[in-house]
């Protein structure tokens, strides 16, 4: 990308009524950020979405000042960028509609056909969520995993530092811009993260953490990710809104369960129930589920066993199996009307006893 399209695509990225899926309409359809604003006004209007409000911001000379100090800002401070066009952008980042159209970086961060999983939950976490963070990274930490979180209080900076301890990379999304450190308490953890990953955000250099930015913000989480972990959560919450993304993303979710009673376990044990996340009770669950042990390693012939007696839902699903072939978890699920959390140890058996056996994808098929 060459330096003058990055001054186009700051004065959209700030445009009022644009967005990212407006901004990537206006660039698939006039070629580039630039064409958008060598192109006549009411051409522009006439495209779906776009409208006078709308041109009128995009060609504030406001704007423009704002958007050429930035761009100054950034040459001459070597800041590091991606466009979404750019080859390096993130993979799975760059499949969700609404990914940003710029996103800042800095640290030592590299994607080699590694998984990706975030971590996310609760500011006020337990002993019980911080056990659970700690013994899930370390039991993972062979599959070489990027823990991606928010950098916040209590679940986040728990699972940044627990990834770079088990020398994980680890990237901290930010809602607020490389100048700023936010919370200012972290701001001790940086050089980790930097030497073990790196920072993200979408927001210019000396831009304050709003409200409204956390929640961008999860979408960045989510999209970054092949799956998303909630290790605490109260009924309402950032955490779930980060879920609700990448269920939307048709990413995993996955959920750690607690006691009915415990206000913090609320909105994991929701998710359960309505089917929107996985049940996770160990690193195995996520292996499993993920299927990294097929792509890491060839897993070891097992010996079918013949005239086994099945009985409930073992019956139901092999059976379902059987008559219609490779068969996706969710769809599994919802045939045989059994929580996907109860599926996963049922699947296992079958597949001990020689009968099914997992495909990449989260699809099954009877051997």
């Amino acid at each position: 990308m060459n330096e003058k399209e990055l001054l186009y695509l700051l004065i959209l990225q700030k445009a009022k009524g644009i967005g990212p899926i407006n901004a990537k309409k206006l660039i698939t359809h006039l070629g580039s950020a630039e064409a958008i604003f060598k192109e006549k006004k009411n051409l522009i209007e006439k495209i779906n979405g776009i409208g006078t409000n709308i041109i009128k911001d995009l060609f504030n000379s406001e704007k423009l000042k704002n958007a050429e100090k930035e761009y100054d800002y950034i040459l001459s401070n070597n800041i590091k960028y991606h466009s979404f066009l750019d080859t390096n952008y993130p993979e799975k980042l760059k499949h969700c509609i609404d990914s940003p159209i710029l996103l800042f970086y800095d640290g030592t961060i590299h994607f080699k056909k590694q998984p990706i999983i975030s971590i996310v939950g609760t500011r006020k976490m337990t002993s019980y969520g911080r056990s659970f963070i700690e013994k899930l990274i370390d039991e993972i930490k062979d599959y070489n995993p990027i823990i991606v979180s928010g950098f916040a209080y209590g679940v986040d900076i728990t699972a940044h530092k627990t990834a770079f301890e088990n020398r994980l990379q680890t990237i901290a999304v930010m809602a607020n811009g490389l100048e700023k450190m936010y919370p200012k308490t972290h701001k001790k953890y940086a050089h980790k993260v930097l030497e073990n990953g790196g920072f993200y955000t979408e927001h210019w250099h000396d831009e304050e953490p709003l409200r409204e930015y956390f929640l961008k913000r999860n979408r960045i989480i989510a999209g970054l990710s092949e799956a998303t972990i909630i290790i605490e959560s109260a009924s309402r919450g950032g955490s779930l809104v980060t879920a609700s993304i990448a269920n939307s993303y048709d990413r995993d979710v996955f959920a750690v369960p607690g006691r009915t009673t415990d206000s913090y376990s609320q909105g994991c044990n929701t998710l359960i129930r309505t089917n929107r996340a996985a049940l996770l009770n160990s690193a195995q669950d996520l292996v499993y589920l993920l299927n990294w042990d097929q792509k890491k390693t060839k897993k070891k012939q097992i010996q079918r066993q013949l005239f086994v007696d099945l009985k409930g839902d073992e019956k139901t699903i092999y059976e379902y199996l059987l008559k219609n072939g490779k068969t996706l978890l969710d769809q599994i699920s919802l045939a045989c009307k059994i929580p996907i959390y109860k599926i996963s140890g049922i699947l296992v058996n079958l597949e001990l006893q020689g009968l099914v056996r997992p495909l990449p994808g989260k699809l099954f098929e009877v051997i």
